[in-house]
């Protein structure tokens, strides 16, 4: 893992960060959130021009209501309508720009905030597509999902609706404030007065609910996770008779969810309250005191009730801003671990200056290599091993021996802590992933199909592979039979991770994708373990097609899979107690042998 996971991957489940792993949190939010906004930057200004006219537009009304009062109606005595009618022209004027000029800028913002959405979106994805497999161990599916469903939905709310609250909420109070003051200054001191319990109630509901939001986003991830994790493993559910254990867990993630809800709902329940009495406290001073000044010829009645209205609406988008509160803490905790996933870098990084591998014999070796998935706990000690090209060798040994990390080296799905893994010569480090993958193919005992047809499982190893490549490749490793009596042949849509085809037919699948691509390494990885003896048997002749004329690793733990190799090793606690052929160690009084005799056995 990264640095990053400190407070990315790790950090985002905790609600007790320090001061400093707050800050670092913050910083990289602000961070990503530049990015995203930066390419907008033109849109921006143009509907920042187009929001402040409108608001200043908004904003004229009680001072045209004034002018119409103090000068029209004295005016209209003398029969001069002239002040009227321009007071009502230009009140309509002023509403007819404010409305047209804020329907733009709500469909441009909209635009915006989708720009925004669509980009964040793809970020992830690719992001955590790129992220080595050590990443994927341990960062679960259900938070992956999370970051793409929960967390980016709270802040696509904040910028369908919030930002525009906010903008238009901040604006509408500091023009009204100045206005208020350029109209009447002693009513503008007034509601000065009143921002000073205004702040303070505010910035107490601010402390008391940033770790509250953040909670409401970690307790809502722990029940994804939860939920993605049970019917993902449904199987094992029923099969262990789980389902009274989830559903106790899952009750108290729940609780611990709507208990998170039902504190920050009782923050708002003394906020909103304690807004609407700030501003009637305020509209009644100004009322108050402005009706003392009218007696005493001090302002006009206009200019009182346009004081008045000016006070009113000042408070007017408190509310709103309040609910953009909400959902700024919400989006904020959302984006603090979005860009805690996209701060995390691969632990297998793409080399700055790549080696280019036109084409590939297929040797393979192990130079001195070390490695641990923990610092504490190495897998292999000091491991060398040379692979001609074109051989086929088989690994055996006791769970543990580090057999699958071999083909997890081969496959560069991870780094050796010391030494290096070469293909023909060249260290795997140095090769462009295009030409890595393209050499080497790992297929693994899971066979997993995507959704979609045989025809486009099969071409996942060759993508622009025409369909007669992909016939081609079916027929040769036995699959070709199988899937012509199918309900649509190629066209069969498998269903989810191939529902409708049996194992051994998945495998038999998984191997015409690995023949399509052609690699010079194919590793298989226990690629026959949980299939029955029919099963196996199809297989084990379409092995036959695909290991010939390439370099192959097999890791298997059946006596049919292992004897077509040239060449086995036995390996023990990471390292190589034997090498030899099959018949070599078969006849011998090792460790293979021995598993030999017991393979025997169970036949009988």
């Amino acid at each position: 893992m990264s640095d990053a996971s400190v407070t990315g991957v790790e950090g985002e489940e905790r609600d007790d960060l320090s001061t400093a792993e707050s800050k670092q949190i913050r910083d990289r939010s602000l961070r990503l959130l530049g990015s995203l906004v930066r390419p907008m930057r033109g849109r921006l200004i143009v509907s920042m021009i187009a929001v402040v006219i409108s608001t200043a537009s908004q904003v004229a009304g009680p001072a045209i209501i004034a002018y119409g009062i103090d000068s029209g109606l004295p005016a209209l005595l003398q029969q001069n309508w002239m002040p009227v009618a321009l007071a009502g022209v230009a009140y309509l004027l002023a509403g007819v720009l404010g409305a047209v000029l804020i329907a733009w800028f709500t469909v441009l913002s909209a635009q915006i905030s989708q720009a925004i959405l669509f980009d964040l979106r793809r970020r992830v994805f690719l992001h955590t597509q790129r992220l080595s497999l050590e990443f994927h161990e341990s960062y679960t599916s259900g938070r992956i999902i999370s970051r793409q469903t929960s967390d980016l939905d709270a802040i696509r709310e904040l910028l369908d609706s919030g930002i525009n609250q906010l903008v238009q909420g901040v604006l509408y109070m500091v023009f009204t404030a100045v206005a208020l003051f350029l109209l009447d200054a002693e009513s503008g001191f007034i509601l000065l007065a009143a921002l000073v319990p205004l702040a303070v109630l505010t910035r107490w509901f601010q402390v008391r609910s940033q770790r509250l939001f953040r909670r409401t986003r970690v307790a809502s991830a722990h029940l994804i996770v939860h939920f993605v994790e049970t019917m993902t493993g449904i199987r094992a559910v029923k099969a262990f008779r789980k389902e009274k254990r989830n559903e106790v867990e899952f009750g108290g993630l729940v609780e611990d969810y709507r208990q998170t809800n039902a504190r920050v709902i009782k923050l708002f329940g003394i906020y909103d309250p304690g807004l609407v009495l700030i501003g009637n406290v305020a509209v009644a001073v100004v009322l108050l005191v402005g009706g003392f000044r009218v007696i005493g010829g001090g302002i006009e009645v206009g200019v009182l009730l346009a004081a008045v209205l000016y006070t009113r609406r000042f408070f007017d988008p408190m509310e709103d801003m309040a609910m953009f509160y909400n959902g700024y803490q919400s989006a904020t905790a959302a984006l603090e671990k979005i860009s805690g996933v996209l701060e995390e870098q691969p632990s297998v990084p793409d080399p700055e200056q790549p080696v280019d591998l036109w084409t590939s014999k297929g040797a393979v070796s192990f130079d001195d290599v070390a490695f641990g998935y923990k610092a504490d706990r190495p897998i292999l000690p000091a491991f060398d091993l040379a692979v001609p090209a074109g051989q086929t060798i088989a690994l055996v040994g006791s769970t543990g021996a580090g057999k699958s990390t071999l083909a997890k080296l081969i496959s560069r799905f991870y780094d050796p802590t010391e030494g290096r893994v070469t293909l023909d010569g060249i260290d795997l480090r140095d090769l462009h992933p295009k030409d890595l993958r393209r050499a080497i193919v790992m297929v693994t005992q899971e066979a997993y199909l995507f959704s979609g047809t045989v025809a486009d499982n099969i071409a996942i190893g060759k993508p622009d592979a025409t369909r007669e490549e992909i016939v081609a490749a079916a027929v040769a490793v036995g699959a070709d039979t199988f899937i012509r009596g199918l309900p649509n042949g190629y066209e069969t849509d498998v269903n989810k991770r191939g529902g409708r085809v049996s194992a051994g037919q998945r495998q038999l699948i998984s191997f015409a994708r690995a023949f399509l691509a052609d690699p010079a390494v194919l590793i298989l990885d226990e690629a026959t373990a949980s299939l029955d003896i029919p099963s196996e048997r199809l297989v084990q002749d379409a092995l036959q097609t695909l290991l010939a004329d390439r370099t192959a690793i097999i890791i298997a733990h059946r006596l049919s899979t292992v004897s077509i190799a040239d060449r086995v090793l036995v390996m023990e606690r990471g390292r190589i107690v034997e090498d030899g052929t099959p018949a070599d160690l078969i006849s011998g009084e090792g460790r293979f042998a021995q598993l030999h005799a017991s393979w025997r056995e169970s036949l009988v």
